[in-house]
């Protein structure tokens, strides 16, 4: 029995353990106010006609289609007569006009709209009560005016090796 001592005495006697704790906490908040922001695009004027069965003028010539003109930089569809090749026969006709914008003679102002088809516009943001504040536990966000963003994080990291 008491060669089995010490070998009883280290089955029952309390292990060592080792590790290390890491913690860490980490925070960041974001807060933002967007600048004003306008985008315009010009819309182009598109003209297509067609059809089958039928004769066209433009007025003074048979079989023309006028070519149209073009003031400011819109274009503008000719006149166009049509008339059937065979009276009671079958035909087709399909005319399409799209107008476009006319193009600017002079630069935009801050703060205009130019008169095109397209456009976004974005506001200014203004801070306002715009606010954030974060503890080890908490965050608190206050929104501020139009076109602001408030982001806020807590990352809480707890590493056992």
């Amino acid at each position: 029995m008491k060669k089995l001592l010490p070998f009883l005495l280290l089955a029952f006697a309390p292990l060592q353990a080792s590790a290390d704790i890491h913690h860490s906490i980490s925070k960041s908040t974001s807060l933002t106010v967007g600048a004003a922001a306008s985008h315009a695009k010009r819309i182009g004027t598109s003209f297509s006609i067609s059809g089958s069965g039928l004769d066209t003028t433009d007025g003074t010539t048979a079989n023309t289609i006028s070519a149209g003109t073009i003031t400011s930089g819109l274009y503008s569809p000719g006149t166009i007569s049509v008339t059937q090749d065979v009276p009671g026969a079958a035909f087709s006709f399909s005319q399409s006009l799209t107008t476009g914008d006319v193009v600017p003679t002079s630069a935009i102002t801050t703060g205009s709209t130019p008169n095109f088809s397209d456009v976004v516009t974005t506001a200014g943001g203004t801070a306002g009560s715009l606010a954030g504040t974060i503890t080890d536990t908490a965050i608190g966000l206050t929104a501020g005016g139009h076109n602001t963003t408030a982001i806020g994080q807590i990352i809480n990291e707890i590493v056992v090796d």
